[in-house]
């Protein structure tokens, strides 16, 4: 029989707020433990809530930015469970009336465009850290974490491969950077994934039992994860057994999931109104004013770099991978006025020199301006391009501007013919032996010919000139 997969997600995102959702406590990460609490995120009793602005405003960019509907009214619930690590035995969350609903993000797989629907967007706090101490036996339980504002994204069942919900969740965590309103750390746990995933025989309507999966903390271990889950759940049902509705972790070193708790049922978790907060209004200009706001967004501005600026996807994706880099090539573009070129740099040397020292693109000692130099230089014929890769390292150890490293290291590009042409003499009359053989047919020295008259002028000769002058030697000899 042949199953289609099933595949739904539910993102949790922390939110870039400098404090907690409903107190002043910092959500600063790191802290000692404990730190970064107050009375009202340890639950103490008499104590009251009060609801940070920007943690709605920085909740509606994202509805805004999946094309949700923002609800003009919604409210607080209490969650009621028990966990060490939630201090007031209950989190505050959104449930009946969410903050937004019905919205959808586009991805593509395999050249193959598709919507992924949202069903809901809601604001919530976080709850604590529990820390085990396997050596000692002990717990410990950390709640600077308390309270830091989250908003959940909950999306429709309508993935069907494991490819889609990586390609989903990149989706989601591109745009909640680009907007400013997560880091999207994974290994801080700003952006967590938990997975429903079930099979059903092709062509049924009804889903099958699923198993939710969690602890995984990166796209890929996501994609495997749900890879592996749908090679056991059809290994149950191809031997007529039934998949047991549970909670399953991901564990990475053995690369399997294993069950963590069983889930018959939904948990009650008897949600009943906040009665300490009154409802979120959300006026006609309070909701313009957020949508105004927005920056363009990645899908947006990938399409703009490849219509405006004439580069290939795949250059227009890597370079608006996030929003600081696409400004730093714009800014480069304006200045040199050549797209491809500065894309080819970017792309290239910039990024292999941020990766090799494990800096972004902001904390980069090369400016827009010094790499447009460079770009203008290399295009009027003052250096070679193979030069410019020395001034490149130049720029990024001591930070001068390009003019002024190819001043001082005397790297101005030879564009003398008569001077070039002794020196092309010069490599022909060393080399008898190789001249010979290219008289007889082997045409493949010409390359030999160029390198060698390239390395006696120290990089430093016109390319173009060079292999003219060759071609005319050459045919004459």
């Amino acid at each position: 029989m042949t199953y289609e997969t099933v595949i739904g997600l539910e993102v949790h995102a922390q939110l870039l707020t400098k404090t907690k959702i409903f107190c002043g406590c910092s959500t600063r990460f790191g802290q000692e433990p404990n730190s970064n609490t107050c009375p009202i995120c340890l639950g103490m009793p008499g104590t009251l809530p009060v609801l940070n602005k920007k943690v709605v405003e920085y909740a509606m960019r994202m509805a805004h930015a999946t094309h949700c509907r923002i609800n003009r009214t919604s409210t607080w619930a209490r969650k009621n469970y028990f966990y060490p690590d939630l201090p007031k035995g209950y989190q505050i969350t959104q449930f009946d009336h969410p903050l937004a609903e019905a919205g959808y993000v586009d991805i593509e797989t395999g050249g193959v465009k598709k919507r992924i629907g949202i069903t809901r967007i809601h604001m919530e706090e976080d709850a604590g850290k529990s820390i085990h101490d396997d050596l000692s036996g002990s717990s410990y339980v950390d709640l600077n974490r308390a309270a830091v504002p989250l908003i959940e994204i909950v999306s429709e069942p309508d993935m069907r491969a494991p490819e889609e919900a990586a390609q989903y969740l990149r989706r989601l965590h591109e745009i909640l950077v680009y907007l400013e309103i997560c880091d999207g750390n994974m290994e801080e746990g700003s952006f967590r994934c938990d997975a429903n995933i079930s099979l059903r025989p092709e062509g049924q309507e009804a889903f099958g039992i699923r198993s939710e999966l969690k602890n995984m903390n990166s796209f890929n271990n996501v994609q495997h994860a749900l890879e592996y889950e749908i090679l056991r759940q059809r290994a149950i049902l191809e031997r007529g057994d039934q998949v047991v509705q549970e909670t399953r972790l991901w564990d990475a070193s053995q690369g399997l999931t294993h069950s963590m708790r069983g889930k018959e049922e939904a948990h009650d978790y008897r949600y009943f109104p906040e009665p300490d907060l009154v409802p979120i209004v959300i006026s006609d200009a309070w909701e313009e004013e957020i949508r105004a706001a927005l920056p363009e967004l990645p899908m947006e501005k990938r399409a703009r770099f490849i219509n405006k600026y004439g580069i290939p996807p795949y250059d227009a994706g890597v370079l608006t991978a996030s929003r600081a880099l696409a400004d730093y090539y714009e800014e480069v573009v304006r200045l040199c006025e050549r797209p491809k070129i500065a894309s080819n740099w970017v792309m290239g040397d910039l990024l292999a020199y941020l990766n090799e020292a494990k800096l972004e693109i902001g904390e980069s000692p090369v400016l827009p301006a010094a790499l447009a130099q460079l770009i203008g230089i290399i295009g009027d014929g003052t250096i070679s391009g193979k030069i410019a890769k020395e001034v490149f390292e130049g720029m990024w150890q001591s930070g001068k501007q390009p003019k002024e490293i190819v001043e001082e290291k005397g790297l101005v590009q030879i564009t003398d013919t008569g001077e070039l042409e002794k020196i092309v003499e010069g490599v022909l009359d060393a080399h008898q032996k190789q001249l010979e053989q290219y008289r007889a047919g082997k045409d493949q020295l010409f390359g030999f010919f160029v390198g060698q008259t390239m390395k006696a002028t120290g990089g430093k000769a016109n390319p173009e000139i060079v292999n003219e002058l060759l071609k005319k030697k050459l045919s004459m000899s």
